[in-house]
């Protein structure tokens, strides 16, 4: 038989003012417990080496089992303390048939409640369970207590009142969402649990008093708080919080989903939609919460990246910083500095600002979000790494200050005898020693979240100058402050500053709006030191301020950003486009947040991949989702190529590379999406899937060339195949293959063209099919070969140089390289082409060309592009017939050095005309980045042009 002494090894391992504590402890135990329970309990090693260890640490546990042995003795025969599956199984502990009434449903629970706190306790303190099983057991028993007293009341009401129906028929019940630790699955010991319900819809049951729905269910939530909350011998289950429901205290307990949804969309504030990030259905009904859930998802995670945000969040934190300098904060491992909230906060500020963007960051669990932000680069890893580790200990500590007396506290003790067990169930001999390692944990962690939340290190100045710029109607005292900061015209800059503040869209800010304006003003004039062009450049900037005045979120970022306001005045100030695109598609202020990528575009294999993720979560049949992705896809990466250019990152021909990557990435996923969508309605054509799908896109002129600019249209052909045009499609609403084609055409161009608030993807031209816009808009291969061979223009095989197949089916792929290479291989009279191709060249100069002598037009006019072009494609079409080397390139730079090889032209000639024309697509590249048009004066590029013309008549006659 185990007697008293037989402890003594493990007493003597307690602190000192503690081991008379657990001798009574013991021998109190012995005489509670007859001799052979005595045995049986300590029967396994485990749990007698553990037991003297864990009531030491938890006075809780140590009164509990003395006055409820048997419950000991059965956790441990059970050898469920010693199990860490206990979480799946709540629902068997609560002897659901003993419970016919309410008092019998409350006794149930706080008693299944006790032992289950007791276990969970228990295998903390041993060091047999890990933080993450102790919160997830903590959680599970939550939901399994709430779930059976919302099963048993709804019952008992439907069975007084009758049952709640939906319009359908079906049974309506409550969801029950759990906010918090609760929703996230990381509830801690003593937590109580905040409850906010909702149910689908109204109605009025059949009862004699015709009971409206509000009314039954308002009924069923008052009991289960009572139930959970209220205070018995037995004690309590888990203290039930319900004022963060809409409205709080003073609105109704529960709301319908068409409420909730009008509260959250309309009148919810900033610390509203920090609280539903952890938000998560606990109980009641599953199907019709996953409906509340989706409905709820927008206010919490918006579309865009939510820098306004932010200043709610500063906000926050101040009300924190205040709350931290409350003497009983400073120790409180929660709510003190470097706490656990502090922690929290980081997390959730990133989700809140960037939730929409990012899905990953869509999740409930504050270690899973610091995984991500380490995943994404938006924290150091050395940071993320520091916080995680120190979350996991300050969980810990917490709930072994709780599980010392089931107290909801997280205050650091101050007796020196409770000191001393907390720092033992720690690991720690002496007290001194645990709270410097703690103090250390929380120093790191509050520097971190300084760093987070911090204004920068000029706050003082920056406040003087908001002060300044706010409310100083001193015009001497603004003019000074633009001349301090190099403003030349200041007049004229303070006007324009002046009149902004007085436009419509400024006017209508909120407080808070013209906050953010009133801060980010003088940041920005402080950014514009050093430029060269600062007056031009506010202009710009103050135009772009009011396009946007009424997306806050975009001024918010440039306020909240140092190092994006400093790309954004570098960009603005080099372009003008830059200014107007911004304005175009602000959700792109977003990319200035990392200057590395920003200056870095990708290559098209990394755009493939690019693309394929963000359209990942993008359903079937969602084509408007799908164009506003293709659309933020487009703008972000033309933005890059843009920024790039600008700043002299790549090359002339690279940008037009990049530019034309960019559009073919996105041509092969729309016919991709389209097909999907069509067939999904339609089925496929005969002998056609999802890889062969007898459908292509041609591109001709600078698609085709790949010499896309900054606001080029695509020229494209549809073309399709098919062994017999008229056979039906294979799905539930059959097509003929031509139809079905037509349609695909007609969807791939409505995807394209439509007009939304970020824009058209890319403007479509079809007019190079078949017969132009008096043609079918789709094309058949066989009808195709026959037009160019029997029908077609001359200008139009000049225009078959520059074909090249984009996306789409393979097998079109080679049936056009085919016609493409027949076509042009085609044996011409030399000189009736010569007068062809100079003909249709004079008429286009002669209807686009500038009538001005002083003016050149770099495309049209005398010895521009076109003259390049022309040039190149005739050529092309006379020579290829002995040379079929020459249809193997669509860019005229590598099909003018095929030229130079076939000797039609000279080396020397050759390469007068290449440079030119990377001269003039440079300058053209360069001009609209200024937002002006192709025209220059006509004495800039004399010699050039010269030699151009000099070559067209030479060549041409």
């Amino acid at each position: 038989m185990t007697t008293l002494s037989s402890f003594t090894k493990y007493i003597n391992l307690l602190p000192i003012k503690s081991q008379q504590v657990a001798l009574d402890f013991m021998a109190q135990l012995k005489e509670v417990i007859n001799p052979d329970e005595w045995d049986s309990l300590f029967s396994d090693d485990k749990i007698t080496s553990s037991i003297i260890h864990v009531t030491c640490c938890s006075q809780f546990t140590r009164e509990y089992c003395l006055r409820n042995s048997a419950m000991l003795i059965n956790l441990a025969q059970t050898k469920d303390l010693l199990s860490d599956q206990r979480r799946h199984s709540y629902n068997q502990a609560i002897d659901l048939e003993k419970i016919d009434s309410e008092a019998a449903l409350m006794k149930q629970l706080r008693q299944c409640r006790n032992r289950e706190m007791v276990r969970i306790a228990w295998r903390d303190l041993a060091g047999w369970a890990e933080l993450d099983e102790t919160l997830h057991d903590l959680t599970a028993l939550a939901e399994t207590c709430i779930q059976t007293a919302l099963d048993f009341l709804y019952q008992q009401a439907c069975d007084r009142r009758g049952t709640p129906l939906s319009k359908e028929g079906s049974a309506i019940n409550i969801v029950v969402l759990g906010m918090g630790k609760l929703g996230a699955w990381e509830l801690n010991y003593s937590s109580d649990i905040d409850l906010i319900f909702a149910y689908a819809e109204d109605g009025t049951l059949n009862d004699r008093k015709k009971t409206s729905y509000g009314e039954f269910f308002t009924r069923i939530c008052r009991s289960l708080v009572k139930v959970l909350d209220e205070i018995t011998a037995d004690g309590f289950v888990f203290r039930t919080d319900i004022r963060l429901r809409p409205f709080g205290d003073s609105g109704p307990i529960i709301m319908t989903f068409d409420g909730m949804e009008n509260y959250y969309m309309t009148q919810a504030r900033e610390w509203e939609r920090y609280a539903m990030i952890k938000a998560r259905q606990v109980a009641g009904d599953f199907q019709s919460g996953e409906k509340l859930t989706a409905m709820i998802k927008p206010f919490v995670y918006r579309r865009y990246l939510d820098y306004g945000a932010f200043e709610e969040l500063r906000s926050l934190k101040y009300q924190i910083t205040q709350e931290l300098m409350r003497k009983d904060r400073i120790e409180n491992v929660k709510l003190g500095p470097g706490g656990i909230r502090e922690i929290e906060f980081i997390g959730q500020a990133f989700q809140l600002i960037r939730g929409g963007q990012e899905p990953q960051l869509q999740q409930k669990s504050i270690l899973t979000i610091l995984s991500v932000l380490d995943n994404l680069e938006l924290m150091s890893t050395e940071d993320v790494k520091t916080l995680t580790s120190a979350y996991q200990y300050l969980r810990k500590v917490e709930n072994h200050i709780q599980q010392y007396q089931d107290k909801q506290t997280h205050d650091l003790p101050t007796e020196p005898k409770v000191q001393a067990i907390l720092a033992y169930s720690m690991g720690y001999a002496e007290w001194t020693p645990f709270k410097q390692y703690l103090d250390g944990i929380r120093n790191k962690v509050h520097a971190i979240f300084d760093t987070v939340f911090s204004l920068s290190d000029n706050e003082q100045e920056q406040k003087k100058s908001n002060e300044i710029w706010s409310g100083s109607t001193d015009d001497n005292l603004l003019l000074d402050y633009l001349s301090r900061y190099g403003f030349t015209d200041c007049n004229t800059t303070l006007s324009s500053i002046q009149s902004f503040k007085k436009t419509p869209s400024v006017s209508r800010l909120s407080t808070k709006g013209m906050g953010v304006l009133d801060r980010l003003i003088p940041s920005v004039v402080e950014a514009l030191q050093g430029t060269d062009n600062q007056d031009q450049t506010i202009k710009r900037i103050l135009t772009l301020f009011e396009s946007v005045a009424g997306r806050n979120v975009y001024l918010s970022l440039l306020a909240e950003n140092a190092d994006a306001l400093k790309q954004f005045i570098i960009l603005v100030s080099a372009s003008p486009w830059i200014s107007e695109y911004l304005a175009l598609y602000p959700i792109l202020f977003d990319e200035l947040l990392d200057a590395r990528s920003l200056y870095e575009p990708l290559q098209k294999e990394d755009l493939v991949k690019q693309l394929a993720e963000e359209l990942k979560t993008v359903g079937q049949q969602d084509v408007e989702e799908l164009m506003i992705k293709l659309r933020q896809f487009k703008h972000v990466n033309v933005l890059k190529v843009a920024a790039a250019d600008i700043m002299g990152a790549i090359p002339l021909m690279v940008v037009s590379d990049y530019l034309t990557y960019i559009a073919e990435v996105i041509l092969e996923q729309v016919i991709d999406r389209a097909w999907a969508m069509l067939t999904d309605k339609h089925g496929c054509p005969p002998n056609t899937n999802q890889s062969t799908k007898g459908f292509a896109i041609l591109g001709l002129g600078k698609l085709g060339g790949f010499e896309l600019g900054y606001g080029s249209d695509l020229d494209m052909v549809f073309l399709y195949d098919g062994h017999d045009v008229n056979t039906m499609t294979e799905g539930k609403k059959p097509l003929s293959c031509t139809q079905f084609y037509v349609r695909l055409g007609l969807k791939i161009r409505l995807i394209l063209e439509t007009k939304m608030l970020s824009g058209m993807v890319y403007e479509v031209d079809l007019r190079l099919r078949p017969s132009g816009n008096s043609g079918l808009l789709v094309t058949y291969v066989k009808s195709y070969e026959s037009y160019l061979k029997n029908e077609a223009w001359t200008w139009e095989h000049q225009a078959l140089v520059r074909g090249r197949f984009i996306a789409g089916d393979t097998h079109l792929q080679q049936q056009f390289n085919h016609i493409r290479q027949t076509i042009l291989t085609l044996p011409r009279k030399f000189n009736e082409l010569k007068i062809e191709v100079r003909e249709m060249r004079e008429k286009m100069r002669e209807s686009l060309a500038p009538k001005k002598n002083t003016v050149f037009h770099i495309k049209h006019s005398k010895g521009g592009i076109a003259d390049i072009e022309f040039i190149v494609q005739f050529a092309v079409l006379a020579k290829a017939s002995e040379n079929d080397n020459l249809v193997a390139y669509t860019d005229n730079t590598r099909l003018l050095d095929e030229l130079a090889l076939d000797g039609f032209l000279s080396k020397d000639d050759a390469e007068i005309l290449k440079s030119a024309y990377c001269q003039y697509r440079d300058t053209g590249h360069k001009l609209v980045l200024q937002g002006k048009n192709l025209e220059i004066s006509t004495d800039e590029f004399v010699e050039t042009r010269d030699q151009v013309s000099q070559l067209w008549h030479q060549l041409m006659g």
